[in-house]
């Protein structure tokens, strides 16, 4: 999670449709029976994700890291640890989350095998990435993204990295016709082709939120347990072998 998109939603981000939705989306890939003791959550922003695991006792603690924290901290969040540090010398923990971190960096490989060549052998991780090149937006711009995804891409990287992919998906795919043909003509038909970062984030109201988290539920128990075709996430379950 961005740091910036925190600053946009202050404290609606627990009931955010978007952070709901890829929570519960992360969590069906994971499976009902993953059970660890401590997660790795990398760029972590709030910890949001990290305490969506706590809640579905997924996880027992949390170690969330992220260069952009002005300060270390301990937060106890119901009863459970959660420490927020702005790096971090060896993975120990078994499982990892990345949600939406590669596409930040210029080299997603390197910042893959920073984190997982010292993580125990049979650790899992988990990824999210924006898809697609052609949907680039000023979003992307805003938040300060090198690429998009395909399926196809990131398992290439996190091949590359040494992990194997397990599972892959893409998600939103409710929302990616709409999205992309908005996107295609602002950005080349009233823009061409220069696009200024703007954030595309927004607080809606209750009663829309609760209709996007509906729709989001809907297609991840109809379409995305086998959606490898389109969407604006890639979601991945990777494994260290």
């Amino acid at each position: 999670m961005d740091i910036k998109e925190e600053s946009i939603l202050g404290n609606k981000i627990q009931s955010h449709w978007y952070y709901i939705s890829k929570g519960r989306a992360m969590r069906a890939l994971l499976g009902s029976n993953l059970s660890v003791n401590e997660v790795l959550d990398v760029g972590a922003g709030s910890g949001i994700f990290s305490k969506q695991l706590i809640d579905n006792n997924i996880c027992q603690s949390s170690v969330c890291v992220d260069p952009a924290y002005v300060e270390e901290r301990e937060e106890i969040y119901k009863d459970k640890s959660i420490r927020f540090v702005r790096s971090l010398e060896k993975t120990t923990q078994n499982l990892i989350i990345m949600m939406d971190v590669l596409e930040h960096v210029p080299n997603d490989v390197a910042l893959l095998k920073q984190y997982t060549e010292s993580m125990p052998k049979g650790g899992k991780v988990f990824i999210t990435v924006p898809a697609f090149q052609f949907v680039w937006s000023g979003h992307d711009v805003f938040l300060e993204h090198y690429r998009r995804y395909t399926i196809k891409s990131l398992e290439k990287a996190v091949r590359d990295a040494g992990l194997t992919p397990m599972k892959s998906r893409y998600f939103f795919a409710t929302k990616f016709p709409i999205v992309a043909v908005i996107r295609w003509f602002k950005n080349y038909l009233f823009n061409h082709g220069k696009i200024e970062g703007k954030s595309e984030l927004r607080i809606y109201p209750e009663w829309f939120n609760k209709t996007l988290i509906f729709v989001h539920d809907l297609e991840r128990i109809v379409f995305y347990p086998f959606n490898g075709f389109f969407g604006l996430s890639v979601v991945m379950l990777c494994e260290k072998q």
